[in-house]
C-alpha cells in the first residue's frame, strides 16, 4: 500500500497518474475528495482531511508500506518552522506507529551550504527532513531548487508586460527542475523497496541557466520579446503581504531568494544522475506557451 498526500496538488497529481498507471495499492489523503477525478475514485482508498492532523495520518498509514509527502502551501502560518515541522509532526509520529518503511518526501537544496540556517522555506524544509528521518524510517528527501512552474505565476505579466520579477540576480546561472521529472523520481522511489536509510535525492533539471537565459528561451518561444527585471528583497516581500500572506511566511519567502542569490542552490555537483530531463525550452513550449496563450 502506497499513501499519497496532497493528491490534488501540483506535483501529487502526477505521482497520482503515475502510481495508477503502475497498478499498485493506492490511499490518498485528501481534504476534499470531490477534487479528485471522478474517474479514479473508484481505484482509491481515500481518508477525507489534512495530512497535518493526527487522528488523519493515524488512519492513512496504518498498514501503509510507503508514503509520499509534501506539506502544504499555508500561507498564513505563524511562521516558517509552523509550517514545515510543525505540520510534519504528527506525520512523523505516525510513520514510526505504523512501521512504514518507506517515505518519499519533496524538499530543497541547500543543505550543508553557509546559508542553510538562513533561508527561509529551505531552512523550514530541511528541519522537515530532519523530523521525519528522527523518526526511524527510511527516507528520500528529493532536493529541489527552483520550479519551472514557478513562472506560471507571471504568466499574465509575461504576457501583457512581456516581463518578470524576482530579486535574484538576473545572470546568475541556477539549476531549475520541471514538476513532471519530481513527480517521476517519486514514483520510483515509492515503487522500489530495496532502499534503506537516509538519504537526499538532487534534481537539478538538465541545465543551469540564469533569468536573463529564461528570458530569452521564452522570447524565442512565445514569438515576443520577454526580459527579466530584478527587484529589491523589500519588494518582493511586500508583493506577496499585499497578497494576504503573513509576515512571518512573506519574509521565509524572501530569506529563500536572498539564499539562492548568494548561491544556496549550486551547492550540488550536477552529475549525470542528477540532471532531469525536461529542459526549460521545452517547458516553455509545452506549458507556458499555452498558459500564456490563454
Amino acid at each position: 500500500m502506497i499513501v499519497v498526500t496532497t493528491p490534488t496538488g501540483q506535483i501529487g497529481r502526477q505521482v497520482l497518474g503515475n502510481l495508477l498507471e503502475s497498478g499498485v495499492q493506492l490511499r490518498v489523503i485528501a481534504r476534499d475528495p470531490s477534487q479528485l477525478p471522478a474517474g479514479v475514485r473508484e481505484n482509491l482508498d481515500i481518508v477525507e482531511g489534512s495530512h497535518g492532523d493526527a487522528t488523519v495520518v493515524d488512519k492513512a498509514f496504518a498498514g501503509a508500506d510507503a508514503v509520499f509527502w509534501v506539506t502544504p502551501a499555508d500561507p498564513r502560518a505563524p511562521s516558517v518552522d509552523a509550517a514545515f515541522a510543525g505540520f510534519t509532526r504528527p506525520a512523523a509520529e505516525a510513520f514510526n506507529r505504523h512501521g512504514v518503511g518507506r517515505v518519499v518526501g519533496v524538499s530543497m537544496l541547500g543543505r550543508g551550504t553557509p546559508w542553510a540556517a538562513q533561508a527561509g522555506f529551505v531552512t523550514g524544509s530541511l528541519a522537515m527532513d530532519d523530523l521525519i528521518a528522527a523518526s526511524g524510517v527510511a527516507y528520500r528527501a528529493l532536493a529541489n531548487p527552483y520550479f519551472m512552474e514557478d513562472t506560471l505565476r507571471q504568466a499574465e505579466s509575461i504576457k501583457n508586460q512581456g516581463v518578470f520579477f524576482y530579486p535574484i540576480a538576473g545572470d546568475r546561472k541556477l539549476p531549475t527542475v520541471a514538476t513532471r521529472d519530481i513527480a517521476a523520481a517519486a514514483s520510483r522511489l515509492l515503487r522500489d523497496a530495496r532502499w534503506s536509510g537516509v538519504g537526499e535525492v538532487p534534481l537539478l533539471g538538465p541545465e543551469d541557466l540564469s533569468y536573463d537565459d529564461m528570458a530569452e528561451i521564452m522570447s524565442q518561444e512565445l514569438g515576443k520579446d520577454v526580459r527579466f527585471q530584478q527587484i529589491t528583497f523589500e519588494a518582493y516581500k511586500d508583493r506577496f503581504i499585499r497578497l494576504g500572506m503573513s509576515d512571518a511566511m512573506a519574509q521565509g519567502y524572501t530569506d529563500m531568494a536572498w539564499a539562492k542569490n548568494e548561491g544556496l542552490d549550486n551547492g550540488v555537483q550536477r552529475t549525470p544522475q542528477n540532471s532531469t530531463p525536461t529542459s526549460f525550452r521545452q517547458w516553455c513550449e509545452e506549458v507556458l506557451k499555452p498558459a500564456v496563450a490563454s
